[in-house]
């Protein structure tokens, strides 16, 4: 059994799962019950430990959390599974990935829409792009991939799985939000959050643009 987050430690990685929880609900990145993520407690048997579905994100509990397995069944706790487990899990298995976060912020669902048609939102020339994994310039090119928003979470898995592997910052869901992951929770928050923060500053570019 290779274990990630030791279980019977595993009451520190959900306090930090739920301060990282409300850090986003804080910032307006998953309001009301928006948003899901996922940190993995173990590798083989998979099993992640995750935000419950239909809950407020700002209320979370450690006691609300859940454990879930590669068959999305819940192994430990009480809350419904997220339909987007399936998704965490693809992430997981595609990237060795250590954390999961899905955001549901203005310029990320906004932008994705905007941008389905041309498949991916491109992001060049700023100086925060070097807080993202193995970005060491302003100058290097990132094209966040967009792809269609389907409730039928086998037709998303299938948008997603063709760039997972070239892929090791986020990917972006028309009309819904943003996807970001890393080998830890920190590196996942971080991820999601430079982001975010490009993603705004395009959203704002976009704007000013039209003035």
């Amino acid at each position: 059994m290779e274990e990630v987050h030791p279980l019977d430690d595993g009451r520190c990685i959900r306090s930090e799962l739920i301060e990282t929880t409300r850090r986003l609900h804080q910032r307006r990145w998953c309001d009301g019950t928006g948003g899901n993520f996922s940190v993995v407690l173990q590798r083989e048997p998979r099993r992640l430990l995750m935000a419950p579905s239909g809950v407020d994100k700002g209320r979370l509990e450690v006691d609300d959390l859940i454990v879930v397995n590669e068959s999305q069944e819940i192994v430990e706790g009480n809350g419904r599974v997220s339909a987007e487990t399936a998704l965490h899990l693809a992430v997981v298995r595609e990237t060795g990935a250590g954390a999961v976060l899905h955001s549901h912020s203005i310029a990320a669902t906004v932008l994705s829409q905007t941008h389905q048609q041309i498949g991916h939102v491109t992001l060049e020339g700023w100086e925060m792009q070097k807080g993202l994994e193995g970005v060491n310039t302003h100058a290097t090119r990132i094209n966040i991939p967009v792809v269609s928003n389907s409730q039928s979470m086998e037709v998303l898995v299938d948008a997603f799985l063709p760039h997972l592997p070239a892929q090791s910052h986020g990917i972006l869901v028309a009309g819904h939000g943003l996807y970001a992951w890393g080998t830890t929770l920190a590196d996942a928050e971080r991820h999601l959050e430079i982001l975010e923060f490009l993603l705004d500053v395009q959203l704002n570019v976009a704007k000013s643009q039209q003035l």
